[in-house]
């Protein structure tokens, strides 16, 4: 029998899935008041026709609305200019419906209406360590991407680019939004790079948090589901060729929504890690990061295991794993971690995800990337990695 050792899951936002789900928002929003905050991407859902009919929609419910586009990955300089844009303008709910950058955005912009102030006074690591104690406003999550997960999350992930720059969370539970909106027919209007880049985000976490050092059967659940779901559809949502892409995006969309829960609850680990200094430092989409550093993450992971933990449980589960993405359950433990780096690798080169040189990366940089990978993300993976073991995972991906 499994032994159940103590654990604790957080919060969670109520969750509604389907396609055509988004026709439901406007009488939700509605529910919290009359004056809502509308955040944005540039291109996604702002100026489509489903954009018009959203916000007709709200105008039937009565809602008033005031709009704020975010465009890349947000800086704690936008957070603050949009509280202070926003501050007086009694917002009583604000919806986010776009990519995982809008969905962090619109998170701390919603965590901050009330009282004003700074997001520096809590971001992690880089702040003032002030002590957030809410309220925030109500938030409504409709993500349009699959691979944050960041519609189940209290973190908003926020940053500055450069050779000092730095990638950090601002993170409660007050945070968590109440509702999160899942329509995957919002993801017909991402091109196949960005399926590629966001689903292998998915995977990574779904995998990170499998084998995470806090790990725990209920979230084991989760991410299992998730990565049969990735297994399922992943590829065809790539494609794009209906009506296989219709049924891809859906189970994308779970198991984007699936590795949301699970990080949000046990962490991630080494690929996560690296994608915080690196997304920081360099223009590197973060995605990207993912898909081309998880197979040599998980090889080095293996062998750091099999060298200083021979018993250490994340070696069995990334067997597991590689029997359920290969399809080849016969396979022996050791063979099947091999089948799932070469799996991997493979799905990386598929979906031609860049490697690191292409952003500027070069092996000069590597110590200043390590000496800031070690942030909450790789305290959750399975083994504690030196740096040279740190240093062999950007050196093979360069």
């Amino acid at each position: 029998m499994q032994a159940f050792k103590p654990f604790y899951i957080a919060r969670l936002p109520r969750i509604l899935f389907g396609r055509g789900r988004l026709n439901e928002a406007p009488a939700l929003i509605a529910g919290y008041g009359r004056k809502a905050m509308l955040v944005t991407g540039k291109q996604s859902f702002f100026g489509t026709q489903r954009w018009q009919r959203f916000i007709d929609d709200l105008a039937g419910q009565g809602v008033e609305w005031r709009h704020c586009i975010v465009s890349g990955e947000p800086s704690p300089q936008l957070i603050d200019d949009m509280v202070d844009q926003f501050r007086n303008e009694h917002i009583e709910v604000v919806v986010a419906i776009g990519g995982g950058s809008v969905l962090d955005a619109a998170k701390a912009i919603a965590g901050l209406l009330p009282s004003g102030g700074s997001v520096m006074d809590y971001l992690e690591g880089v702040g003032r360590n002030k002590t957030y104690r809410g309220p925030s406003t109500p938030f409504i999550a409709v993500p349009t991407t699959a691979g944050t997960g960041s519609e189940a999350t209290k973190n908003s992930v926020l940053s500055v680019q450069g050779p000092q720059g730095f990638k950090k969370s601002f993170r409660d539970e007050c945070l968590v939004p109440e509702y999160a909106i899942l329509d995957p027919d919002l993801l017909a209007s991402c091109s196949p790079a960005l399926i590629a880049a966001d689903g292998m985000d998915a995977l990574t976490q779904l995998m990170e948090s499998y084998v995470s050092a806090k790990a725990n059967p209920f979230t084991d659940a989760l991410a299992w589901s998730g990565m049969q779901a990735v297994k399922a559809g992943f590829f065809a949502a790539w494609r794009g060729v209906e009506p296989e892409a219709g049924e891809g995006r859906a189970a994308m969309a779970y198991a984007a929504l699936l590795s949301g829960i699970t990080l949000a609850q046990v962490g991630l680990g080494s690929v996560h890690g690296l994608a915080s200094p690196l997304g920081a430092f360099f223009p590197i989409p973060h995605g990207v990061v993912c898909g081309t550093l998880v197979a040599v993450a998980t090889d080095v992971n293996i062998r750091a295991m099999q060298a200083r933990e021979a018993a250490n449980p994340a070696l069995a589960k990334y067997a597991a794993v590689g029997r359920l993405l290969t399809g080849q359950n016969e396979l022996d433990d050791q063979s099947a971690r091999d089948a799932l780096i070469a799996l991997l690798a493979d799905w990386s080169d598929r979906l031609q995800l860049d490697p690191l040189s292409v952003y500027g990366i070069a092996e000069t940089d590597f110590p200043h990337i390590v000496a800031n990978a070690r942030g909450s993300s790789m305290q959750t993976n399975p083994i504690v990695l030196t740096d040279e073991e740190i240093g062999e995972i950007l050196r093979k991906r360069l």
